[in-house]
């Protein structure tokens, strides 16, 4: 019998026809919508007189370019409340299912698909925007999608999709101190590179993954289009189900225990090959920054910038671009850099785990003066929880903001900009030129990363600061 992968098991059994030296008519589970990528694909499904194929398959939530105050009033920005307008006449006239600004699970697409339940193994999902691999966390298949692919799954509920190459990046042992998920997708992307992964789609494996939580996989998973992967996915297990049982969408009673044990079929067999395999020790791990303009340029905090030894042509010419925008130099520490502002927040780490983790670091402490510190919480339910838990207060008595549920600061795509020429140490996924705001300039780092510069007003090793 042949020996098959967990990506082969999911997208084999999801492949509707195939096309003789061409993409695969592949069946897409669930698909999730926003304001920003949605309205050109309605447009042109009522100019084609088409309409939704399966409603109950697409769930929407504005996101992207919502504000993070003052949700209850009317959007200013005029884009942006033409675009959430449209999103809302869609939904209604289609049938379809929009967690709305003010509801109660309003927030990031990719936090409240894992919250209600929504995500679960095996499925395929899709999205109009890059960081739906967020949801592979469960074993899913899940990837990014263009505009008029959007348009096509809701014409068909299908996609045109080429099988992509598989690769397996194993991490074994015990994590240290300090170090968390996000460590692990910096740590891994500095090493394989921002391109390193194009082509294929990862499956995480190891002890170091196993051992995560599910907030924690969906962190790894949510980045694996930053080293050119087409998505990435975890094999789901107990811990997977604990997240899942009881979740408004989840199955339930008898049907549960027949989804648990169609999800346990789950995983990669023994001796199935992959087209490319990497290994890490989980001891080599430290917490991580990032000190250029795309995520392949991270370091260990405590760690210099490389020099350009080494380096020829454009390459060189690039990497010193990079670092001139920076304003950095090669060679040079940025451990004790003066930082401006943190960002805790996006796709990537805006879950409850998150914000429990920055408020245990920053008890008791208060946020350096040059620091403006911004939490923005992924949904209304992480948001409701942090008012529950008592985080909220914490985190205002060390001088932090807590803004509305929404992408906020990860994209310069809404009121939340970081100034130009501004330094910012963000939780996000992505440190490209004005990525968070025109001449803003971005580093990378994990929560408790973020914690610890918002307290010392600079770069600074977590580790240090849990020490004292």
């Amino acid at each position: 019998m042949e020996k098959t992968t967990l990506f082969d098991k999911i997208w084999d059994s999801h492949v509707v026809k195939s096309v003789p030296a061409g993409p695969d008519v592949f069946f897409i589970d669930k698909h999730f919508i926003h304001e920003v990528t949605s309205p050109v694909a309605f447009l042109n499904l009522e100019k084609r007189g088409i309409s939704v194929k399966y409603p109950h398959r697409t769930i929407a939530t504005p996101d992207h370019n919502v504000p993070t105050v003052d949700q209850d009033q009317t959007i200013k920005d005029k884009l942006s409340r033409m675009q959430v307008e449209k999103l809302r006449e869609n939904c209604k006239k289609y049938g379809i299912e929009l967690h709305d600004l003010g509801s109660a699970h309003h927030g990031i697409v990719h936090v409240i698909g894992p919250e209600l339940g929504v995500t679960q193994p095996g499925m395929t999902i899709v999205c109009g925007d890059s960081h739906t691999s967020t949801h592979g966390a469960f074993g899913a298949i899940a990837f990014g999608i263009g505009t008029s692919e959007v348009e096509m799954v809701l014409a068909t509920q299908c996609i045109m999709q080429s099988k992509p190459k598989k690769m397996r990046i194993s991490v074994e042992g015990e994590l240290g101190k300090g170090v968390t998920s996000k460590d692990i997708i910096l740590y891994i992307i500095s090493k394989i590179s921002a391109a390193g992964a194009t082509g294929y789609f990862v499956e995480y494996a190891g002890s170091a993954i196993r051992n995560l939580s599910m907030e924690a996989r969906m962190t790894i998973c949510n980045m694996s289009i930053e080293m050119g992967a087409r998505g990435g996915l975890i094999a789901p297990d107990e811990t997977t189900f604990d997240y899942l049982k009881g979740k408004q969408y989840a199955p339930a009673g008898e049907a549960w225990d027949e989804a648990v044990a169609h999800w346990k079929m789950l995983k990669t067999d023994d001796g199935a090959t992959f087209d490319k395999e990497y290994h890490y020790d989980a001891a080599d791990i430290e917490p991580m920054i990032t000190y250029g303009t795309n995520p392949g340029m991270g370091i260990k905090v405590v760690e210099n910038i490389p020099t350009t030894e080494g380096m020829e042509g454009s390459n060189k010419t690039s990497y010193l671009k990079s670092l001139n925008y920076m304003g950095f130099a090669p060679g040079e520490s940025v451990k004790g850099k003066q930082v401006d502002y943190v960002f805790v927040g996006s796709c990537t780490n805006g879950r409850i785990e998150d914000i429990r983790s920055v408020a245990e670091f920053v008890k008791g402490k208060r946020k350096a003066d040059n620091i403006t510190a911004w939490i923005v919480p992924g949904s209304r339910e992480v948001e409701k929880q942090a008012h529950e838990e008592g985080l909220v207060k914490i985190l205002e008595e060390a001088g932090f903001v807590l803004r509305q549920p929404g992408c906020s600061a990860c994209l310069a795509m809404n009121d939340d900009k970081i100034p130009a020429g501004k330094l910012a140490v963000s939780t996000s996924n992505r440190n490209f030129e004005g990525r968070q705001g025109p001449g803003a300039r971005t580093m990378l780092a994990s929560p408790l990363t973020v914690a610890a510069v918002a307290v010392t007003g600079k770069i600074t090793d977590p580790r240090e600061v849990l020490e004292n």
